[in-house]
This record gives C-alpha cells, structure tokens and sequence, in this order.
C-alpha cells in the first residue's frame, strides 16, 4: 500500500507535469519537426523526470531542469542509429486545422529539418524559445561563445536552405546576447 507521503509526491509530480506539458511539446516538436517524435522526446523526458522526482526538491528551476533533459533526449536520439529506423515507413499526415503563414511555416519547418541536430537546438531554444546566450550555453552544457557560434552557423545553414531572400536574424541583432 502507498503512503501518504508517496501519494502527495505522485501529484506534485502529475501538477507539475500538467502545468509544463504544453511548453514541452511546443519545444520537442519545434526540436524534431514531428509530432509524435515530439510526445516520444516529451514522453522519455518526463519519465526519467519520475524516476529523479524524489531528488527534485533541491532545483531552483524545475521546468529548466525538464526543459534541458528533453533538449539532451533530442541530442541523444539523433546520435543512436536506431532512432532512424522506421518500422512503418512515413508516419500517417494529422489533420490539422490551417493556421496563418502555412506556407511560410512549412518551409521553415523543412529548412530547419536540414540544420545539423545541435545547431538546430541552439536556434529553437535561442529564437523560438527567447533564451539569453547564457541560459542555452547552460542548458547545452557548453560555453556561450559556442552558442553563438553555432547560432551563426544555423542562420547561415537556414539562409543557404531558404534561398537568399529570406529575411533572419543576424547574430548580432538578437534580442538578448
């Protein structure tokens, strides 16, 4: 039978997973550009979440904490060769309703596929996210000279896939450095 004590710790851990979920998902998919990919990353992560809850009372900030563990499962997949098998080939197409800038959000969507996995993490987290320079270099685990060098990097990776007209931020006019 479980205690009181581990029944109040499952629904501090089902409120805090509730309140986040949305803001998970939103990042996993901008991460992966695949819905259920994104609920598997979202899944993983709150699930290892779970296992440390107990261990969670000491961290200042939870949902960085979560936030960093779904950008690692993202990392980490990309690296296991399993991760590109599909067992049923292409995923069925959701139905969905259509949004404003479709197009725009499509082509976006696809160049951001073709960005290297890491580079691609920086600029969701830095652009889609608004983090500072300092709370991704944090989040990656590296220094904040290599979150904009790779910032860097991915606009011009996006630019090259976009074509010369598309209109991105330059480096040195983000918002917060």
């Amino acid at each position: 039978m479980a205690s009181a004590q581990h029944l109040q710790r499952d629904a501090e851990y089902v409120d805090f997973v509730t309140g986040q979920l949305a803001p998970l998902r939103r990042t996993a998919f901008l991460l992966c550009g695949d819905a259920h990919r994104a609920d598997d990353l979202v899944q993983q992560a709150i699930t290892k979440l779970y296992v440390r809850w107990h261990r969670t009372r000491e961290i200042e900030r939870l949902d960085r904490y979560v936030r960093t563990m779904l950008v690692r499962e993202f990392l980490d997949e990309r690296r296991l060769s399993w991760a590109k098998v599909r067992l049923f080939g292409k995923t069925p197409d959701e139905a969905r309703q259509p949004e404003p800038n479709t197009d725009l959000r499509l082509v976006l969507r696809a160049a951001l596929a073709k960005v290297p996995p890491r580079q691609r993490a920086v600029l969701v987290l830095r652009f889609l996210c608004d983090l500072p320079v300092d709370e991704v270099a944090e989040l990656l685990g590296c220094t904040a000279g290599t979150v904009k060098s790779q910032t860097s990097h991915g606009l011009a990776a996006l630019r090259r896939h976009l074509g010369d007209e598309a209109f991105l931020p330059t480096p040195a006019l983000s918002r917060r450095a």
